[in-house]
């Protein structure tokens, strides 16, 4: 059934005609899986996700978290509709049989998320965050910590937060200030700080909630350490577990105020206390937190749960970009609104808005990018399953060099694009859009996070062009040319993508040549002041051989194609022309920037504002 959620068949294209996922059931862990399993997934998922989630996400939006001092108040919506998630057992999609898992390879569970996401982001927020708790105690924690805290949050029996940023520090996570200190009557830490921005910190909807916390362990003249160092993951559950791991003291965690968030309001997002005494397990202040793997590491364990979040991220914004242009479709296609031009007669019928040019424009522009981005997004997930269960190490290798290499912007090209996307439903919708009455302005504001939360936009650029290009002696910016230069071998053997195919490989070696030239500067102020340019251009580069790849496969079926697969793909043909003759010739303008090495930002001074 067609819903303005998402497109399954655009879906369905990317997953099995563009990454030919039904391959990976001849490895040894999708072996009980086929084509029809997948399906079967997917099927639950929308029909959940339409049914469940989609109908109280504007009233999650105006009803928000609710806290009068001592509970917090969510619409009862949104528990059923988490009720109905878990049951279905959708927190371990990917996860072991052993778990009571589905064992569904990654990239089909980032499909399943997608509807979730694009139905109604508040609440799907709830068991995301759950899902990449789980996923990093699983791999760093021990087994009784995967038996209590992990298990339990793949069932839904608990739900898991991450607490990185404190109120002074945001982002630099070097000037966090929470405290755990050794304590041996419970043979655990006391934590004693507070963290900000905690999405899905305090509610009532789970026996548990998980709280992975960053602290720095004091040194050993009782200080804490600058910089990193020190920086340990710990467990800190809102209630200690009795012998047979079932909720009993309240830990010494409490809710010290709610953000009031432009989006995303459905999820209840906190300023969270650590050790202010509200609480006293065993009769002390402080929280009571269970280290995770090795003291001092903290900050590569959570850069685990960070990256898996990125992908997370990526694909939200790509969700709710989606299912803004499919709702600005929609209004188009049945709004009346004006006559063509050559038409005087003011008496003659209206024309929907889809047949004005500048709106077919708009929504051009739209499938461009939501479609470029949802081919991005699955296959950084399929890369996941490469890395995981390829045969051979080389092929592992590979898959895990491009995925590092491709996070930050898997993560930030949709977060900026995929909005562009909301921004142009709203312009569709004309006044309208700008109301309440309509969910484009939802949509718009749901995904403006996006480009904050796990990493900033100038801090991911930083991470491309300050490490990633550089990195193993630009080992992974190879990996990453040698994959275009064979989407562009093969595209150029055919006459309606050819010139496209040439237009990629022009502008990649320019996008080489600019960063050996960024790096020849030997100032590596100079080299970064312009690093969010970088980012956006490379990450047009990447969108363009995503489109490349897509119109190739989709010119392939063309001439077999009934009446409805024909029109989809002479979309992908369109979408592709589109983004190549509109989109990629940004990218020239950007690389003259950068080849000037402007320090006009890096030379402005404080007092010159």
């Amino acid at each position: 059934m067609a819903t303005l959620i998402l497109s399954r068949r655009d879906l369905e294209f990317v997953l099995y005609q563009c990454l030919q996922v039904e391959q990976l059931c001849e490895r040894e862990r999708y072996r009980e899986h086929s084509r029809e399993t997948f399906d079967a997934a997917i099927d639950g998922a929308a029909k959940m996700a339409q049914e469940l989630f989609a109908p109280h996400n504007k009233k999650s939006d105006q009803t928000e978290p609710h806290f009068d001092g001592e509970h917090v108040t969510i619409i009862p919506e949104v528990k059923t509709a988490l009720d109905a998630y878990n049951a279905a057992g959708f927190p371990a999609a990917s996860q072991d049989f052993a778990l009571n898992g589905m064992q569904l390879p990654y990239v089909v569970e980032k499909a399943l998320s997608a509807y979730f996401t694009a139905a109604n982001v508040g609440t799907a927020s709830y068991p995301f965050l759950s899902v990449s708790n789980a996923n990093t105690i699983l791999k760093y924690g021990t087994p009784k910590q995967r038996q209590q805290y992990a298990e339990p949050l793949l069932s839904g029996r608990f739900f898991g937060t991450m607490c990185l940023s404190e109120p002074q520090a945001g982002s630099s996570l070097a000037d966090i200030q929470t405290r755990a200190d050794y304590a041996a009557d419970v043979d655990a830490y006391r934590l004693t700080g507070n963290k900000m921005w905690i999405s899905a910190g305090e509610h009532e909807m789970a026996e548990n909630i998980v709280h992975l916390v960053l602290a720095k362990i004091p040194g050993e003249d009782g200080k804490l350490i600058p910089g990193v160092a020190g920086i340990s993951l710990f467990i800190v559950p809102k209630f200690l577990l009795d012998d047979a791991g079932n909720p009993a003291l309240r830990n010494d965690v409490a809710l010290a105020g709610l953000n009031h968030k432009m989006g995303h309001r459905g999820t209840v997002n906190c300023l969270l206390n650590f050790g202010e005494g509200k609480f006293t397990p065993h009769g002390k202040a402080g929280a009571v937190g269970y280290l995770v793997g090795k003291p001092h590491h903290g900050l590569g364990y959570m850069f685990h749960m960070m990256n898996e979040a990125r992908i997370g991220v990526g694909l939200g914004a790509v969700a709710l970009g989606y299912t803004g242009y499919l709702h600005a479709l929609d209004y188009a296609r049945t709004r009346l609104q004006g006559r063509e031009r050559a038409q005087r007669d003011p008496q003659s019928p209206q024309i929907p808005l889809v047949q004005h040019a500048d709106v077919r424009r708009m929504l051009l522009a739209q499938k461009a990018y939501v479609e470029g981005g949802l081919g991005l997004i699955l296959y950084c997930s399929y890369l996941v399953d490469q890395q995981r269960t390829h045969l051979e190490d080389a092929e592992r290798q590979r898959a895990s060099q491009l995925l590092d290499f491709l996070t930050p912007i898997a993560k930030s090209w949709p977060s900026q694009w995929c909005l562009a996307a909301n921004d142009l439903a709203i312009q569709v919708h004309g006044g309208y859009g700008y109301t309440r009455d309509f969910n484009v302005e939802q949509f718009y504001r749901d995904n403006r996070l996006n480009a904050i939360h796990e990493g900033t936009h100038g801090i991911h650029a930083l991470d491309l062009l300050g490490r990633k290009v550089v990195l193993q002696e630009g080992a992974l910016f190879k990996c990453f040319a040698h994959e275009v230069a064979q989407v562009v071998a093969s595209s150029s053997q055919v006459p309606s993508v050819a010139a496209y195919a040439a237009q990629l490989a022009a502008m990649l070696l320019r996008l080489q040549k600019v960063t050996q030239y960024l790096y020849g500067l030997g100032d590596l102020n100079l080299t970064l002041a312009n690093a969010s340019v970088y980012l956006e251009a490379f990450g047009h580069v990447v969108v363009a051989w995503i489109w490349l790849r897509q119109a190739e496969v989709a010119q392939a079926n063309l001439a077999a194609a009934n009446q409805a697969d024909e029109a989809f793909y002479r979309g992908k043909l369109q979408a592709c022309q589109y983004f190549y003759q509109w989109e990629l010739p940004k990218v020239n303008p950007q690389l003259d920037l950068l080849e000037r090495a402007d320090s006009t930002a890096l030379a402005m001074q404080d007092e010159w504002f």
